[in-house]
């Protein structure tokens, strides 16, 4: 229908296994290259496994074309069959014959036998190609290792080659068969095309079918691999679709909008609901991705900044220092500051104590001059004390004796020893600061 309309020959994209169609990417070489070494060489088996769609039969076909004419193939394509139907269905294909009366699989066997000693002696090679090989019964799998005993003391006369689904692979693992898995001698599972080989598996086809202008947008093929991840069979059915689409909407390029379409017509709910699943996976592993690594990020930003005291409260980390008393200041003339004592004297005691040194100081003016001794923060003065402690209301301080007009003796001079300091005995582990007194003059 839209052959002429594209100048294109035939349809370029049927699921027929036309080898002249046959894109033979790096995938589909190494699986041919399997096959004739197989073929070739004095193996039992060979196994070439693939997804659905792959192309598996494909290279069946080429693998064919190219076998040398000393070869003799037998091809059974349904292996649904029982043991008689399978020998009686090798030996049609090989074109022996049986009588009719002799059809029983003592009888098949036995005229196979000699049918391959012959082929062996003219120089003739004899194999045996399976398709859909992943439908064998397990009696059918255990008459095929049975004729693989047919040899001489050299080789095997048979080789037999079994093609299948992936399927086939978890079949010949089963304990049961673990003899036809030893016997196989070549493996080879064929993976859908990359996204590089779908571009030219596409390109190819349309080729062959005599293209002369460009079909489909760089777009519209990558939205063609997103959707058959790189299958061939679903490309040749999306492509032929899509086509069609766009001789409909008599466009001349093949669009994405057009390949979605005609992916929800021919590929159905299930696999745009896989298509869409898989997105959501790989969604999901990019957000759980960043997620990770935001926390991980968090935890060492946490780590090293608890390492480095950026979160720690130094208020709440203090914790005083409690050192022994030192008598180097004692010996050198001073006294030494040292840490907080474990026990220290209750302040009324430490002030009685402080007024009693400082109203001898005051005691010991000359002349009227009245002496001020400066205390530190930590003892407040409120009355300087007299010579004698006066009773409670009553006496007058010598400042205010000044303020009257009084004489006072005038203290030119006073110098605090530390003898005076040190009068009564300090307890241990406890010092006393009193900064330097300063002399201030006061005038009448």
């Amino acid at each position: 229908m839209y052959t002429n309309y594209f100048g294109l020959k035939e349809k370029p994209f049927s699921i027929a296994p036309d080898p002249r169609y046959l894109y033979m990417s790096e995938l589909h070489r190494e699986a041919l290259a399997h096959l004739l070494y197989g073929i070739s060489s004095d193996g039992c088996f060979i196994l070439l496994t693939g997804d659905v769609g792959t192309g598996k039969t494909t290279v069946c076909r080429c693998l064919l074309a190219q076998l040398p004419e000393s070869t003799e193939v037998a091809l059974v394509v349904n292996p649904r069959l029982s043991v008689l139907e399978l020998l009686e269905t090798i030996c049609d294909e090989l074109k022996i014959p049986v009588a009719r009366g002799e059809k029983s699989p003592k009888a098949y066997i036995d005229r196979l036998n000699v049918y391959l000693l012959e082929a062996h002696g003219q120089g003739k090679n004899v194999a045996l190609l399976i398709d859909e090989a992943q439908n064998l019964s397990l009696d059918l799998l255990e008459q095929l290792r049975l004729l693989t005993n047919l040899e001489t003391d050299q080789k095997k006369l048979l080789k037999i080659i079994l093609l299948g689904q992936t399927e086939l692979r978890q079949i010949l693992d089963q304990p049961g068969v673990a003899q036809i898995s030893q016997r196989i001698t070549s493996r080879y599972h064929l993976l859908p095309l990359g996204k590089k080989d779908s571009y030219a598996y596409i390109e190819h086809r349309l080729a062959v079918a005599g293209e002369s202008e460009k079909v489909f947008s760089q777009a519209a093929l990558a939205k063609i691999f997103a959707l058959t991840h790189g299958i061939p069979r679903l490309i040749n059915v999306l492509c032929d679709r899509s086509l069609l689409g766009t001789y409909v909407e008599e466009k001349y390029l093949v669009s994405p909008a057009i390949v979605e379409k005609a992916a929800a017509e021919v590929l159905g709910s299930v696999a745009m609901a896989k298509t869409g699943s898989l997105r959501k996976q790989l969604w999901m592993k990019v957000v759980g991705g960043l997620v990770l690594f935001v926390i991980v990020a968090a935890g060492f930003s946490y780590y090293f900044s608890g390492r480095t005291g950026g979160f720690s409260n130094p208020v709440e980390s203090f914790v005083p220092i409690v050192s022994a008393p030192d008598t180097r200041g004692e010996e050198a003339g001073f006294v030494a500051e040292i840490g907080i004592p474990e026990e220290v004297p209750p302040e009324e005691e430490l002030e009685k104590e402080v007024r009693e040194e400082a109203g001898v100081l005051l005691q010991e003016g000359e002349g009227g001059t009245v002496v001020e001794a400066t205390l530190p923060e930590e003892v407040v003065l409120e009355e300087e004390p007299e010579k004698e402690e006066p009773e409670e209301g009553g006496g007058i301080s010598l400042v205010e004796e000044v303020a009257a007009g009084g004489e006072a003796d005038v203290l030119e001079e006073v110098v605090v020893e530390e003898e005076s300091l040190r009068e009564e005995p300090e307890q241990p582990g406890a010092t006393i600061h009193i900064e330097p007194l300063e002399v201030f003059e006061l005038s009448e």
